[in-house]
């Protein structure tokens, strides 16, 4: 618990319910100084975790921080206390990945990314939870354990962002960093009630970010904010695409926020889809894509229906495939010695099967594949399909016992 003994009226609710552009504005006008809103953060933040178990550590040099603080006035977040995905690098602190071998090697640097936000006045101070090796749509490891829905304490808060989606959705943060390759800050926003966005590959920096998959380009993942609202995405979106950025990292494109683009009054020309062709969506959510068309239409934009050419080629040949081109090897390597998550279990055991097995499973699946398939390794069958993985385990088992008698060792 922290105190601020200089103001006894202190009320820490009344600094965490404003919104980022009441917090910013009462911060540059000095109303609000940056310690009573780090320390009223910092209870909130401890009082939600306690709640979901959303944090992984409490961020102690953002006190530090606010000794120089002063001289970041002109920053756009000056002052603000911001949360951060786990496997963001902050100098002394471990970016695990929920996996055990990442475990007590510490930051050297501040990755990109949060050097930028300190420059512009922002304090990061709590890292949040994160799934094992960031690959789950769930938000558990065996390091920090299981991450809680604000909304609903039986519900998952998606992933791989998930502990920024619970922190902030819970009131925790005011704004959040996170990781995105297939809906890792989309999910967890959704799920949690709150605002994310993945902005488009390497427009943001993703120095010092840790990874268990490092190297794959068929898809690239996007550092992006989460907060409560989309005017303060924008905001987060300015503070990070700056000169700073582009000096840090100049593989990033020197493109700086279009301030005039975003406030514009423009008709826009959208394209849109109800389906991909691949993964069905729910009823909720064709009914809420469609009430978002009618109103876009409805304040002028013209919304243009489009389709997705070879979207299964483009998802086995190109996504999985590219994501799993080493056959699962790194990841496994990370997870070696150490205890797999339940949530990530069922993906995990194909790829450990030997490679005939592999095959052997990719023929029997592949009639039942969608449109046919293209003879992958059931690893990938697993990941991609749901709906396949109780058969792809059923035959696993069997081949388990087809091979005890051949010498050969499959292992869990």
């Amino acid at each position: 618990m922290f105190v601020i003994f200089q103001n006894p009226d202190f009320k820490s609710s009344s600094i965490v319910s404003l919104s980022l552009a009441e917090l910013t504005g009462q911060l540059k006008d000095g109303a609000l100084e940056p310690d009573a809103v780090l320390y009223a953060f910092m209870e909130k933040a401890l009082q939600v975790n306690d709640k979901l178990n959303c944090n992984t550590e409490m961020l102690m040099g953002a006190v530090e921080q606010l000794k120089s603080i002063d001289t970041h006035k002109k920053g756009l977040l000056y002052g603000v206390p911001i949360s951060i995905k786990e496997n963001l690098g902050y100098k002394g602190h471990d970016s695990t990945c929920g996996v055990l071998c990442k475990l007590d090697q510490p930051a050297v640097m501040d990755s990109v990314v949060v050097a930028v936000l300190k420059r512009q006045g922002a304090i990061p101070f709590v890292k949040t939870n994160v799934p094992q090796g960031l690959l789950s749509y769930d938000c558990s490891n065996p390091i920090y354990g299981q991450t809680k829905n604000p909304c609903n304490l039986q519900k998952t808060c998606g992933g791989s962002s998930g502990g920024e989606g619970a922190l902030i959705g819970g009131g925790g943060s005011i704004l959040g960093l996170g990781t995105d390759i297939a809906g890792s800050i989309r999910i967890p926003a959704s799920f949690c009630g709150i605002c994310g966005f993945k902005p488009t590959s390497n427009r943001i920096s993703l120095r010092g970010a840790s990874s268990c998959a490092r190297g794959q380009k068929s898809v690239l993942s996007s550092v992006g904010p989460l907060a409560r609202d989309v005017e303060s995405l924008a905001l987060f979106m300015q503070a990070l695409l700056c000169e700073d950025m582009f000096t840090l990292d100049p593989t990033v494109p020197p493109v700086p926020f279009n301030r005039k683009v975003y406030e514009s009054s423009e008709p826009l020309r959208i394209g849109y889809f109800e389906t991909d062709d691949y993964f069905q969506p729910s009823p909720s959510m064709v009914r809420a894509f469609r009430e978002t068309k009618d109103l876009l239409e409805k304040a002028g934009h013209t919304l243009v229906p489009f389709k997705f050419p070879r979207i299964v080629n483009a998802m086995y040949d190109m996504i999985v495939k590219g994501i799993l081109a080493d056959e699962g090897a790194t990841l496994l390597k990370h997870l070696e010695g150490g205890h797999i998550d339940p949530t990530l279990r069922a993906q995990i055991k194909p790829y450990r099967l030997p490679k005939f097995v592999k095959k052997f499973l990719s023929v029997i699946l592949k009639p039942i594949a969608v449109e046919g398939g293209v003879g992958l390794p059931v690893a990938v069958q697993c990941v991609s399909l749901p709906w396949q993985e109780e058969v792809c385990l059923r035959l696993m088992r069997e081949v388990e016992q087809l091979t005890a008698n051949n010498k050969h060792t499959i292992r869990h």
